[in-house]
């Protein structure tokens, strides 16, 4: 869909053009005939000229308005990124096309980074060089799962001033530290896997609390997850009364507060909404506050370690020996789904069935998971690598369209970048059709019930849907 403001710019443009074909025909009139008839064409003229004066008088009280109108909406800037205002990379002749991935990859939640970085290097291979140029990632940068880590990470990356865009990162926590310095610095990044609502928006044209221009995601927006997880556990399960833990991550956090919502909207009651430290191993304590009031569910959509401790500790604390276990995404990897307590889990995550769908490259999910074996020599460990490969391939697309071959050397312009990601509707990609909104959700937002019986067997338990949910 054209925005407000770039369609008054096409307008504007085409007041433009007839007036430059009125100037035109006007210009090929010849003086020819009686005086009589000379002053007929004098006269004429004289109305033509009128009437050009009229347009450029109209055309220029358009552009003076959609000044005026650009000035009132500071926070609409479609017409600067048109015009270059956020700079340019050149990329000399013989160099390489700089872009970074910002992924968890090394720790604890590795399981999901890692794979993230490798969908990168493989969609980077898949869609080749880029108006002659290669494109490289350079040494994958570590966002730690962190505040800290995502800061760190992004200033090393702004501080060079060829990277043209980011993807990254994994997770929502580090993405509200590297987010605004990404922004700021005229870059893009975009997310394969957070999913926290702040950073995008509520879904209903406000934005969120960590939102930043510049800011994209082919992972979903968790209010559809909770929503997803609710429907499930309501209609599916029939559980009337939950507890959810989380720890106060954005992603954690935002998540279990999108369930609690949707889960009492739908009639049931949550009964206890806590949290715990990163870094905690001793959970009894805050599982004993849940087992007060006997929930038929405790939904805790956290991370490893803290996850696998509650999974291996709750059988020990009276009063939750007939509760359910739901988790999310977050523990949806193969260091949580391996721990024997981690059978008879529900988990919520995004929606892996993706059949025939294939990227603009024409990959497919098949197709790039074979080839991610072939490379690495094992399957994914987390959820998110098709979102990772979808991620890299609208980046790439957006540098191709924002860049151009000057005397050898490629120009590419950062703010036609943000401008060409704005405006996508309808992307092939094997996650599915992306199109990105104004506050850069672009994913496609399915998502996935999955039921895990079997730690020696965690492909099947990944690929064993009991519900499905597509917005």
């Amino acid at each position: 869909m054209i925005s407000k403001k770039l369609f008054r710019l096409l307008a504007l443009l085409f007041a433009f053009a007839l007036v430059a074909a009125a100037c035109g025909s006007d210009s090929d009139d010849t003086a020819t005939g009686s005086d009589d008839e000379t002053a007929d064409d004098e006269a004429a003229d004289d109305e033509a000229a009128d009437d050009e004066a009229a347009d450029d008088e109209a055309a220029d009280d358009e552009a003076a308005d959609d000044e005026a109108a650009d000035d009132d909406m500071a926070d609409d800037d479609m017409a600067d990124d048109m015009a270059g205002s956020l700079g340019t990379v050149t990329v000399e002749e013989g160099a390489e096309i700089q872009i970074r991935s910002l992924n968890a990859i090394t720790g604890d939640v590795a399981f999901l980074g890692v794979p993230n970085q490798r969908g990168v290097e493989l969609a980077v291979t898949d869609f080749g060089p880029i108006k002659g140029f290669d494109v490289t990632i350079g040494t994958g940068l570590d966002d730690l799962c962190s505040a800290d880590g995502g800061q760190a990470a992004a200033q090393t990356i702004v501080a060079d001033e060829q990277v043209a865009g980011v993807i990254g990162t994994s997770c929502s926590g580090a993405a509200v530290a590297a987010s605004p310095l990404i922004s700021e610095a005229g870059m893009v990044m975009i997310s394969p896997s957070n999913t926290s609502p702040a950073l995008t928006s509520d879904l209903a044209g406000n934005a969120g609390t960590d939102w930043n221009v510049g800011y994209y995601r082919t992972a979903h927006n968790d209010l559809f997850q909770g929503r997803a997880a609710a429907e499930f556990v309501v209609n599916e399960l029939g559980v009337g009364t939950a507890a959810v833990i989380h720890d106060g991550d954005p992603y954690t956090q935002g998540l279990g507060q999108a369930f609690a919502d949707a889960f009492e909207e739908l009639g049931g009651t949550t009964t206890v909404f806590t949290a715990v430290n990163k870094g905690d191993t001793d959970m009894v304590p805050v599982l004993t506050e849940v087992a007060v009031d006997s929930p038929e569910l405790l939904f805790f959509p956290i991370f490893m370690p803290e996850g696998g401790f509650i999974a291996q500790q709750v059988g020990g604390v009276s009063g939750l020996e007939d509760t359910q276990l739901m988790a999310a995404d977050g523990l949806l990897t193969d260091n949580f789904m391996e721990l024997p307590e981690s059978e008879g889990l529900y988990f919520s995550g995004p929606d892996l069935q993706f059949g025939d769908n294939a990227s603009s490259t024409g990959v497919s999910a098949d197709g790039f998971l074979a080839a991610y074996e072939a490379e690495y020599g094992e399957t994914p460990s987390a959820p998110f690598w098709a979102h990772s490969y979808d991620a890299t391939i609208l980046l790439l697309d957006a540098i191709d369209a924002a860049s151009e071959v000057v005397d050898g050397s490629l120009v590419i312009d950062r703010a036609l970048i943000r401008a060409h990601l704005d405006m996508q509707e309808s992307v092939s990609g094997i996650t599915g059709t992306l199109s990105c909104d104004e506050f850069g959700d672009c994913g496609a937002q399915r998502i996935s019930v999955v039921f895990h019986e079997d730690s020696g067997d965690i492909e099947t338990g990944k690929a064993n849907v009991v519900f499905s949910y597509a917005p």
